[in-house]
């Protein structure tokens, strides 16, 4: 029997398949692009490349590195290849959703009017921001149009999992003008 994968695991396969590299590498492909849908922190991806790696997933080869000790470069395997490709191809089952920030407008009644404001402005300024980062990345996306034209290239999954992040930006913004006009009322 193969142990199963985590989450985080899957995210790690998924760069590696990309291309091989270091753990300092991974933690910072964690923030972009899989920042824009995961992310991880730099303590937990060193435990995870060792649990896949004892599970035959990934392996490394250890390089010169420009700090004390060696670096490791790790890769996917035949084995890792096969369990990312079949995991994609699963049906993905959603969790339950976790937004704090829904807890807190179920309970927005308790604020005073200029709190729950101040409230939905903070959130929209935060998903405006993001909004514009995202948009920026694309911008830098469509300086190659080539490789986003075929769905079968790694450019494309990028891009349409940044769409999926402008989408849901998008609709923040647009559910935050709702409810500050009608605490506004």
């Amino acid at each position: 029997m193969t142990a199963s994968t985590s989450s985080l695991g899957y995210a790690l396969l998924g760069l590696i398949a990309r291309s091989a590299a270091t753990g300092y590498d991974l933690t910072r492909r964690m923030h972009r692009p899989v920042g824009w849908f995961w992310t991880a922190a730099h303590s937990q991806v060193y435990p995870e490349l060792a649990r896949l790696e004892s599970g035959g997933l990934v392996e490394h080869e250890v390089v010169e590195g420009a700090g004390p000790r060696p670096t490791k470069r790790y890769r996917l395997t035949r084995a890792g290849r096969i369990r990312l490709r079949d995991w994609v191809a699963e049906p993905a089952v959603r969790p339950p959703d976790r937004d704090p920030l829904m807890l807190k407008i179920y309970s927005l009644w308790l604020l005073e009017r200029p709190q729950a404001v101040a409230l939905v402005e903070a959130t929209r300024a935060d998903h405006a921001a993001r909004l514009e980062v995202y948009a920026a990345q694309e911008r830098e996306m469509h300086a190659h149009p080539k490789e986003l034209a075929d769905p079968g290239t790694r450019e494309f999954a990028a891009w349409a999992t940044l769409r999926a992040g402008i989408s849901f930006e998008r609709h923040r913004l647009d559910w935050c003008d709702w409810l500050l006009a009608r605490l506004s009322d």
